[in-house]
């Protein structure tokens, strides 16, 4: 049998994936959908509370449906704000932990 050198067997083998390569895709794909969130649920919401909501369900007018709906929408903009500092907070304190323990 032939003898192998470690170097030659290391230079063969698949590099390792990185620790941080999962850390920075857990981040990249809660940054991306907060981000989805950020966009289509304000905008959602106040198209559909001022026409289904103020002006159908409370008979409204077209102003006052206006300014009640940018009220909606800011409302779910900062919690959506709120909600991201939450899984970010949380995220940071595990990932801490873990690299702590190691």
């Amino acid at each position: 049998m032939e003898r192998y050198d470690k170097a030659a067997l290391n230079a063969l083998a698949p590099p390792e994936p990185r620790q941080n390569e999962g850390s920075i895709t857990s981040t990249l794909r809660t940054l991306l959908f907060f981000t989805a969130l950020m966009i289509t649920l304000p905008i959602g919401l106040y198209f559909s509370s001022k026409a289904y909501v103020f002006e159908g369900t409370f008979g409204m007018s077209n102003r006052d449906s206006y300014f009640y709906a940018a009220i909606v929408a800011v409302v779910a903009v900062h919690v959506v704000l709120a909600l991201f500092v939450y899984v970010a907070w949380n995220e940071g304190s595990r990932q801490w932990r873990e690299g702590k323990q190691d």
